[in-house]
């Protein structure tokens, strides 16, 4: 779209997704590129623990679910992208309501949790929810960490405050 070289992996906008060995065209440089060893990037813990909210379907789950949350390790799988950070761990997170909810606009790191038990962590490109409950949301103050894990790497969630109220 007008020169774009972005794809939209949810709508499906956009040139193929990059794969090794795709070349991107970039012009002609205006001057010469800064000579560049080492990019200034903050540090990301071996194994960062994102702070969550409960809510807003927490009362979907069974007691133990936040605790189960926030007592094991999720390692990040490789289907993970911009719209989100597909998490598993041994034990699935339960449910005490069946069903499916409307699909309900979300904010970005909502942790929506399909049948599977296994959570998704919601990120820039997020849709609404898929009818799915969200038993917690990543602070945003943490959110820069959920962006840069990678595949394979282990994350685990640190419970900030209770619910205030229902």
């Amino acid at each position: 779209m007008l020169g774009s070289r972005s794809t939209d992996t949810l709508s499906g906008l956009g040139p193929e997704p990059l794969r090794t060995g795709t070349r991107l065209p970039i012009g002609q440089p205006q001057a010469p590129l800064p000579a560049v060893d080492l990019a200034p990037v903050a540090a990301l813990p071996a194994e960062p623990a994102l702070r969550v909210i409960p809510g807003p379907r927490d009362d979907w789950f069974t007691q133990e679910a936040l605790s189960v949350l926030c007592a094991q390790p999720y390692q990040v799988g490789s289907d993970s992208n911009r719209v989100g950070v597909r998490l598993s761990a041994p034990q699935p997170l339960a449910r005490k309501v069946s069903g499916e909810l409307p699909p309900e606009p979300m904010v970005l790191g909502a942790l929506q949790v399909p049948p599977s038990g296994q959570p998704i962590l919601f990120l820039a490109d997020h849709p609404v929810t898929g009818g799915y409950p969200v038993i917690a949301v990543v602070t945003a103050a943490d959110l820069h960490h959920a962006a840069q894990v990678r595949a394979g790497q282990r994350v685990r969630f640190r419970q900030l405050r209770t619910r205030a109220c229902r």
